[in-house]
């Protein structure tokens, strides 16, 4: 899309007024960059597994040649479009949790071909300033440098950019401001952007002390990896807090296609009595960390609307940080025109 000034649909003529109200509880809670939730998984045909550059980071996913970061990938010859799927926080190395929890991947079979990267845990799938020191990582995470060239390359050798020539992006939680990012920064390869209960307000007050207490967090509940925010970005006055702030760098994004989701943490159709029986974070953490990710996502999308910056948006009355309602979305974002060239 070029430099439009209308509005897509869905963002039509919002009241300032009411998104605004919904930033006072924007530090409400901490962690919100976890996902919770099981989700149901549906497997796609043609699945596709490459290994790709890692920019110096070591193999983390079984099986994969040293140097090297796994992808799957679904694909079509007619399709017209390819999305890069970033996943959340506590990212695994086997698959991305969008092919664990969702079917996405069947996008493949209307139009869109899928792309997701696999491993990325607490990355922010950005370029860190040096190695974590909680986790003794001995190396820097590159995701940053994965993402835009090597990933870029493999799907241009594989002939994926399509008519537009650009790829679209979309991220969930932890990785939702990083595919805003990731889009405002490149315009070359990217011209579609979409987050999904992100994080689209880190200069807000106390979020970088949140961010730092969802990287401790996984320590404390399920024995994963603690990480270090400073590692990542650097202390809190660092610009490079500014730099990965899409309310900051709003403008960047004039000319991207933008899509933002995010529910309101009331319980939906997936929290019913026996899925909270069986896990009671559904309430728990799902309820509390999209209410902070609403209350983020509207602030940024007023931020939008003062920019003029054209928004496509789906803010559901009901919905937590859960699987099913990120799935729901993506083909939301399908049928309201979000992938079209």
């Amino acid at each position: 899309m070029g430099a439009s000034r209308r509005w897509w649909p869905g963002s039509g003529l919002r009241r300032m007024g009411r998104r605004l109200g919904v930033a006072a509880v924007a530090v409400m809670t901490v962690g919100g960059v976890v996902a919770v939730g099981e989700g149901t998984a549906h497997a796609a045909p043609a699945a596709q597994t490459w290994w790709i550059n890692g920019c110096g980071m070591p193999t983390q996913s079984p099986g994969g040649p040293a140097g090297t970061v796994k992808v799957r990938a679904w694909t079509r010859p007619q399709n017209k479009k390819t999305v890069v799927m970033l996943d959340g926080l506590r990212a695994t190395n086997d698959v991305s949790g969008w092919e664990h929890n969702t079917n996405v991947a069947q996008l493949a079979d209307h139009g869109v071909n899928v792309v997701q990267p696999v491993g990325g845990y607490m990355s922010f799938y950005t370029d860190w300033n040096a190695p974590d020191n909680f986790s003794n990582q001995g190396y820097t995470y590159k995701w940053g440098c994965v993402i835009n060239k090597s990933l870029v390359a493999a799907m241009d050798q594989r002939g994926l950019r399509g008519p537009s020539g650009h790829y679209a992006i979309m991220g969930l939680s932890m990785s939702g401001s990083s595919a805003l990012i990731t889009a405002a920064n490149n315009h070359r390869d990217f011209d579609a952007a979409g987050s999904l209960s992100g994080m689209l307000n880190l200069s807000a007050p106390g979020m970088r002390e949140a961010i730092r207490a969802a990287m401790i967090f996984p320590m404390l509940d399920g024995g994963t990896p603690a990480m270090n925010a400073d590692a990542m970005w650097g202390p809190p006055w660092s610009t490079r807090w500014l730099d990965n702030d899409p309310f900051v760098q709003v403008n960047k994004l004039h000319g991207i296609r933008t899509f933002i989701f995010t529910g309101s943490g009331i319980p939906g159709y997936t929290a019913t009595p026996q899925a909270l029986l069986a896990n009671p974070a559904l309430i728990l953490q799902g309820a509390p960390l999209e209410l902070l990710s609403s209350a983020l996502t509207h602030v940024f999308d007023v931020q939008t609307m003062v920019n003029r910056l054209p928004t496509m948006t789906d803010f559901p009355v009901q919905g937590l940080h859960d699987w099913p309602y990120w799935q729901d979305a993506v083909w939301n974002a399908l049928n309201r025109g979000f992938f079209r060239v």
